[in-house]
């Protein structure tokens, strides 16, 4: 497999060149990611609000690449507030809680002020068993 990119179809990705996401072989590295909702232009104001679309945001870069959540094997969380931890960590926990990837948690500033978390993971693509569906019984 050869190196792709997926993009959010954000204009930034070009502008400062990045990816959403880059596929290199069985691997796929999903940018440091925020809870922009990128169809309504719009970021909650909850952090956990936030963290659940940054989720979202993550996971939809990782269907588009054939990953799912369940194959990410590290994770680095940037916090703006130590505060927001305890709400940011339970979301956290509540989608990789039995995942469990490696982890590091920062507390950063982000560049745009209405970011309270941006997370970036690293996931291990899965083969994928075909069906023969001729051959079932």
């Amino acid at each position: 497999m050869s190196r792709r990119l997926i993009s959010s179809g954000s204009d930034m990705e070009r502008k400062f060149g990045y990816s959403r996401a880059v596929i290199d072989g069985e691997w796929v590295f999903v940018s440091g990611t925020t809870g922009f909702d990128y169809a309504a232009g719009t970021i909650a104001d909850d952090v956990a609000e936030q963290t659940r679309q940054t989720l979202r945001n993550i996971e939809a870069a990782l269907s588009e690449a054939g990953a799912t959540m369940a194959e990410v094997v590290r994770a680095n969380y940037i916090v703006v507030n130590a505060d927001d931890w305890p709400a940011v960590g339970a979301v956290l926990g509540e989608v990789f809680g039995d995942i469990r990837p490696a982890a590091t948690a920062i507390v950063a500033g982000l560049i745009d002020p209405r970011m309270k978390v941006e997370i970036q993971v690293t996931a291990k693509i899965t083969p994928r068993r075909k069906v023969d569906f001729d051959k079932l019984p």
